[in-house]
């Protein structure tokens, strides 16, 4: 797991030489962390939690309902990070386009944790990787998060969420 996700930050910053841990960038007013989740856009929440409660015998949260985000979440807990089942909510949800292009779900994006995140913006922002809103907003976890593009992550949608 962890050679993927320093594979999917190197291509955060492939436009740059340095790498993102405070190994290689010990100047940083800010470091990377750990992967926090992985979310899948489901058509059919409830049939998802089934899955992962059921069959998979996961510990499973209770839906979250978050309207500023256009989405409902449910938590799958597993040892080493979680999986954000996301679905639509709403007429503006970004999940519903999601799904409309891809009707099965699939892979939405990936969180990583970072220890400041004002400072990861400016840092992303100078290395030319577009981070999609101004300001952070509030998560589902109540913390802060940002999303950055994904034409400059490799192809992957990037939330970053302050640890």
């Amino acid at each position: 797991m962890a050679a993927w996700v320093r594979l999917c930050v190197h291509q955060v910053l492939r436009s740059s030489t340095a790498c993102l841990s405070r190994r290689h960038y010990s100047d940083s007013v800010w470091s990377l962390g750990r992967l926090n989740h992985v979310a899948i856009a489901v058509p059919n929440l409830g049939d998802a939690v089934r899955v992962y409660k059921d069959v998979f015998q996961a510990k499973v949260s209770e839906p979250q309902a978050l309207p500023e985000h256009g989405v409902t979440v449910v938590f799958v807990e597993l040892e080493n990070a979680k999986l954000e089942l996301l679905h639509p909510l709403g007429e503006n949800s970004p999940i519903e386009g999601y799904l409309k292009k891809k009707p099965g779900g699939g892979m939405h994006h990936l969180c990583l944790e970072v220890d400041n995140i004002t400072e990861a913006m400016k840092t992303l922002q100078e290395k030319k990787v577009k981070v999609l809103d101004p300001e952070p907003k509030i998560g589902a976890h109540g913390k802060q998060v940002v999303f950055l593009h994904p034409k400059d992550c490799g192809g992957v949608l990037v939330e970053l969420e302050e640890a």
